[in-house]
C-alpha cells in the first residue's frame, strides 16, 4: 500500500514510518521541519522531502498515494492566546489545503492525528445530576487547595469517568481548538467527496525520541528533562490529576492498523480513543521516572493553572473492537523506560 505520511520527521510520525515499513508498506515522508519542533539544525532525515503544507502544490504528491496518514502539527496545548494564529495556519489552514488537494486528484481515504484534548476536561458524575460536565473552577477553592471541579449545576462534589468517543467538545486551548477544527475539516471532506477518514484521538504520548523540555512540550517531557538535569519534577496542584499514558509505539502501531483498514470502513468520519487502558495520576506517573533514575522524589508543588484540565480519561473499547488495537506497553514499564530514553534535543 502506498502511504503518504506528513509530519514524518516528528516524534510520532519516526514511530509511525519505521512500523509502516515494517509491514511491507510504501511510504512516502513529508515533513515542514518547523523550528519550534526540530530547531535550526541537526541531521535531517533524507527520506523526508521537505514541503509546507499551507503553500506548496500538493496535487502530484498525493495523486499516486493509497492513504494519507495526516500528522503534521503544532503540538503542545500553546502558551496564551497569541499562539492561536500559529495554531490556526499550521494546523488548520494546513490540513484544509491538504483535502483540498486529495480532493482533485480522488484521493478517498485518510486517516488524521486527533487528541483526547477535543474534550477538554473529562466528564464526571454527580451524586444528585448524573453525569456532567465540570463547573468552571473556582479561584478560591484553587488557591485553597480544592482542585477538583464542582457539579456546574449544584455545586457538589462530582467523580469523574471514563468517556467515549461521543462525548461533545469542549477545548480549552489554542491545539485543542485546532483539533477540533481537523476533525470538522475532515468530516465536511468526507461529506463532500464521499471519502472516508479515521481520526485517532491519543491520549497523553510518550516514549523514546519525544522533545525534550520546551513550552510545547508534555508533562512527561518536562518531568524526564528535571530528571536528566538531576533536578526533582515538580508536580502542580496535588499531582491526583488522572490522565492515561500512552507509549509512542503504540500511537504508531493503531496509525497503521487504521491505514490499513480505512478503506474498509463507512462513508465519513470515524473517530477513536487511543489510550493504554490503564490511567494513573501524574503524580504517580513522576514518582515511576524519578525512581527508575535514581531521581530526587517528586515534589509537589500545589501550583496551579486555571485553565489546566483536572482529570481526563477515555475508554480505548471502540478501537479494540473495530481496529483490533490494543496498547501492548503497559504505562508502568514503558514510563520506567522512559528514564534512560533518548529524548529529542533541538
Amino acid at each position: 500500500m502506498k502511504v503518504l505520511l506528513t509530519g514524518a520527521a516528528g516524534f510520532i510520525g519516526t514511530h509511525i514510518g519505521r512500523i509502516a515499513g515494517e509491514r511491507g508498506h510504501d511510504v512516502r515522508r513529508l515533513d515542514l521541519y518547523l523550528e519550534k519542533a526540530h530547531g535550526t539544525g541537526g541531521e535531517r532525515d533524507p527520506r523526508v522531502a521537505r514541503l509546507d503544507l499551507r503553500s506548496d502544490r500538493l496535487d502530484e504528491i498525493v495523486a499516486d498515494v493509497d492513504v494519507v496518514c495526516h500528522q503534521a502539527a503544532m503540538v503542545g496545548n500553546g502558551v496564551d492566546a497569541q499562539d492561536l494564529p500559529d495554531y490556526a495556519e499550521h494546523n488548520d489552514a494546513g490540513t484544509a489545503r491538504l483535502l483540498a488537494a486529495m480532493a482533485r486528484v480522488g484521493a478517498r481515504d485518510l486517516v488524521l492525528a486527533s487528541s483526547m484534548v477535543v474534550y477538554g476536561d473529562g466528564r464526571y458524575t454527580c451524586p444528585e445530576h448524573g453525569d456532567v460536565p465540570p463547573a468552571t473552577r473556582r479561584e478560591d477553592d484553587l488557591s485553597a487547595g480544592r482542585y477538583d471541579p464542582r457539579c456546574p449545576v449544584c455545586a457538589g462534589p462530582i467523580e469523574w469517568r471514563r468517556i467515549d468517543e461521543s462525548t461533545p467538545f469542549l477545548p480549552r486551548t489554542s491545539y485543542a481548538a485546532s483539533k477540533v477544527a481537523q476533525e470538522h475539516y475532515a468530516s465536511a471532506w468526507c461529506t463532500l467527496e464521499d471519502a472516508r477518514a479515521i481520526a485517532l484521538r491519543y491520549h497523553n504520548v510518550y516514549g523514546p525520541g519525544m522533545p525534550a523540555d520546551t513550552p510545547y512540550a508534555g508533562v512527561a517531557a518536562i518531568f524526564r528533562s528535571s530528571i536528566a538535569r538531576g533536578e526533582a519534577p515538580r508536580v502542580f496542584e496535588d499531582g491526583r490529576q488522572v490522565r492515561d499514558f500512552v507509549h509512542v509505539h503504540d500511537i504508531a502501531l493503531a496509525n497503521v492498523l487504521a491505514v490499513e483498514q480505512v478503506s474498509a470502513h463507512r462513508g465519513g468520519l470515524t473517530a477513536y480513543n487511543v489510550a493504554s487502558g490503564h490511567p494513573t495520576t501524574i503524580g504517580e506517573m513522576a514518582r515511576t521516572l524519578a525512581a527508575a533514575a535514581g531521581a530526587p522524589e517528586p515534589v509537589v508543588t500545589g501550583e496551579y493553572r486555571r485553565f489546566d484540565v483536572r482529570h481526563v480519561v477515555a475508554s480505548p473499547d471502540a478501537a479494540r473492537d473495530s481496529l483490533g488495537f490494543s496498547a501492548e506497553v503497559r504505562p508502568e514499564d514503558g514510563l520506567a523506560a522512559l528514564a534512560t530514553d533518548p529524548l529529542r534535543t533541538r
